[in-house]
């Protein structure tokens, strides 16, 4: 019999995950389902990473139908309030904003960025996010090859959702080469930006080319590109109906990048499934959110964090940047607020990368402060999430046939949000990364 029964617990520490045919994870309090009530002394099983069931009580493996050359190992998490891994909608997973940013720009190559996005990941999953979507990266053959890397098990890391290049106007957010000189402009130059409606469904049917899981453009202004050009609508309205239309026709959801109010209802109307930011939304745009049942992922973390570089005066914001954060940052607690209260759907997401990878669960707090109760915060970074993402059928709750993906900690989210910000248990796929 070459079956290996092995009871961890938090006694002993492992330098290497292990994988197993059968996980029992057993919790003493669990959050199958976000929204619903929490349930006590439950069994999560877990069969070749996807969840086979959750049974009453404490099972061993004689309960699971286990072959006898199967292995299984049992977590103990008696003692440990248990809930799904959790989502961040919103990454820049290969890149970490520093006062170097623009000089790594020219100086690290595709690979540099890979290899430094396989660390952020890591310290992304250690944190509990055990998948991300990231929705924009310096450059595409970085993202994609962490992802896939990470997929065929090459990296430890979070899943990951990736965008590739975002859909970008001449000079607009997301352009990135404001204030380098022509002849680096052009070598920085990105796939994703186009002018015309032509040119914006090329250059969606491109990045669908290369592998994109979803579409992200950037409707309006951003804070932290390098020009004096206001947050508002940069695309035209029939540019962002090409977008839509060709990244739709070809199975893709897009998400847009929207502070300004006009280029957020824009974009809307346009028929976007999501919006990033949102800083200046309104009553109209909460009417577009709910008529369309488009999400809203509010990033208020990335708001904080610009505020108090804003109000740093040895920041390395430029000044144009300086501006726009000032106005901008301090505004997205009350959007976020005004948000919830009329409704709109909101998914979790931090922006990281402007904040520092492994502090993505600051953002529960924020959401928190901005009127959610800790049960939708943790709802919007686990169905919500797995439904922006369009795979509620592998994500964000712990029922049969999705992901064995799940986190725990020795206290009460629900009664302290913040205790997600240390977390004690990571699982991904049946695999435990994480022990203390």
């Amino acid at each position: 019999m070459n079956r290996l029964i092995a009871t961890i617990g938090f006694c002993a520490m492992f330098t290497s995950a292990q994988a197993a045919d059968y996980a029992l994870v057993h919790a003493g309090r669990l959050l199958a389902k976000p929204g619903e009530a929490v349930t006590e002394n439950q069994t999560v099983v877990i069969k070749d990473g996807m969840v086979e069931r959750v049974a009453d009580g404490f099972i061993d493996e004689s309960a699971v139908g286990a072959g006898d050359d199967d292995q299984v190992i049992i977590h103990d998490l008696g003692d440990y309030f248990v809930m799904p891994g959790l989502i961040d909608g919103h990454v820049h997973i290969t890149h970490e904003n520093n006062p170097n940013g623009r000089l790594d720009r020219v100086q690290m190559s595709g690979a540099d960025l890979a290899i430094k996005g396989a660390g952020y990941a890591h310290t992304t999953l250690m944190a509990g996010f055990t998948t991300v979507r990231d929705v924009g990266a310096g450059s595409s053959d970085a993202i994609f090859a962490l992802r896939d890397g990470i997929e065929r098990g090459d990296v430890v890391g979070s899943r990951i959702f990736a965008s590739g290049a975002t859909i970008s106007v001449t000079g607009g957010h997301g352009d990135g080469t404001q204030g380098y000189t022509d002849e680096i402009g052009h070598i920085l130059h990105s796939k994703g930006v186009c002018d015309g409606a032509g040119e914006c469904r090329k250059a969606v049917r491109d990045q669908v080319r290369r592998g994109a899981d979803h579409i992200k453009l950037t409707a309006t202004g951003g804070v932290l590109s390098n020009t004096a050009a206001g947050l508002e609508q940069q695309f035209f309205d029939d540019e962002l109906e090409a977008i839509m239309d060709s990244a739709h026709a070809m199975g893709r959801r897009v998400t847009a990048h929207a502070h300004g109010v006009n280029g957020i209802n824009a974009a809307l109307e346009a028929g976007v499934d999501s919006i990033e930011h949102g800083t200046y939304l309104d009553k109209d745009s909460i009417r577009l959110f709910k008529k369309n049942g488009a999400f809203l992922v509010p990033t208020i973390l990335a708001g904080v964090t610009v505020a108090e570089w804003a109000n740093d005066p040895n920041s390395h914001l430029l000044p144009p940047q300086r501006v726009k954060a000032a106005k901008a940052g301090p505004a997205m607690i009350d959007m976020a607020r005004r948000a919830h209260n009329g409704g709109v759907k909101i998914a979790f997401g931090t922006d990281s990368g402007v904040s520092k990878h492994g502090d993505n669960a600051r953002e529960f707090g924020l959401m928190v402060e901005a009127g959610m109760t800790p049960m939708e915060a943790i709802h919007a970074a686990t169905v919500n999430g797995a439904a922006n993402l369009n795979k509620s059928d592998l994500l964000g709750t712990l029922e049969p046939g999705k992901f064995g993906d799940l986190v725990a900690v020795k206290g009460d989210p629900l009664s302290d949000i913040k205790e997600l910000e240390d977390i004690d248990f990571v699982m991904k796929e049946g695999v435990a990364y994480k022990k203390k």
